[in-house]
């Protein structure tokens, strides 16, 4: 199988108040983005990686991410959009048109464990699965509530699941997604939910919980903890 992987590097981390792409940002001695490239880098299933980030970035992240740490299977780097969506869509456009598969993964979440990579695969193998998304169970309780905070509901959480990256289609499945309207596409919040519309079967299956998508400067601390575990043990 034929495998892209589309890294959706674009979040400029306001939350974080970095001032700039918290992809670029230092996390145990290297930019975020390189810890997540490295991810996807050394695997045989990888066949090419494409990058998308603000075009302000494209620039640095080829010069001092990819050289500098030798990322041979990113063959594009390109500019995103105004929407997340919108820079998946470009991504998609410079992926391989012998693609089969494609996996889009969060530039901000370096901390996905490589093995578990190969069980996604095997899942979007099988008869009738468009797509796989990784996740984790939710375990707080959820409330509905309107715009003036009252409680309108308490959702069945035995049900809920919290998504993560990367999110993994078969190529005509999330063509057929992203050719829906304009509007369609602005109101996803991830891939799963555009593929989803699009009348696509897409199951879920357990992810890691270290598999954290790097938003708060407390996230970042987090990250650097379990980097440094991973190394140590």
């Amino acid at each position: 199988m034929f495998l892209s992987v589309i890294i959706a590097a674009g979040g400029i981390g306001s939350r974080m108040k970095l001032g700039g792409s918290k992809q670029m940002a230092p996390l145990a001695g290297k930019p975020v983005l390189a810890h997540t490239l490295a991810i996807f880098a050394g695997l045989a299933a990888v066949s090419e990686i494409v990058i998308t980030i603000t075009a302000e970035d494209a620039e640095r992240c080829r010069t001092e991410i990819v050289d500098k740490f030798g990322f041979d299977k990113v063959t594009a780097v390109v500019p995103g959009g105004e929407r997340r969506a919108d820079s998946v869509k470009n991504a998609l456009a410079a992926a391989a048109p012998g693609a089969e598969a494609i996996a889009i993964h969060d530039g901000a979440r370096p901390l996905f464990p490589a093995e578990l990579l190969d069980e996604g695969l095997a899942e979007l193998r099988k008869e009738g699965v468009d797509g796989v998304v990784f996740g984790v169970p939710v375990t707080d309780t959820i409330k509905e509530a309107d715009n003036g905070g009252v409680i309108t509901g308490t959702l069945r959480r035995s049900r809920l699941w919290s998504a993560q990256t990367p999110q993994i289609f078969t190529l005509p499945a999330l063509a057929k997604a992203y050719n829906q309207p304009a509007a369609v596409l602005a109101s996803a919040t991830d891939d799963a939910q555009l593929v989803e519309q699009a009348g696509g079967r897409v199951k879920m299956i357990m992810g890691s919980e270290e598999n954290i998508k790097l938003t708060t400067p407390v996230d970042m601390v987090l990250a650097a903890e379990i980097i440094k575990r991973r190394v140590s043990g």
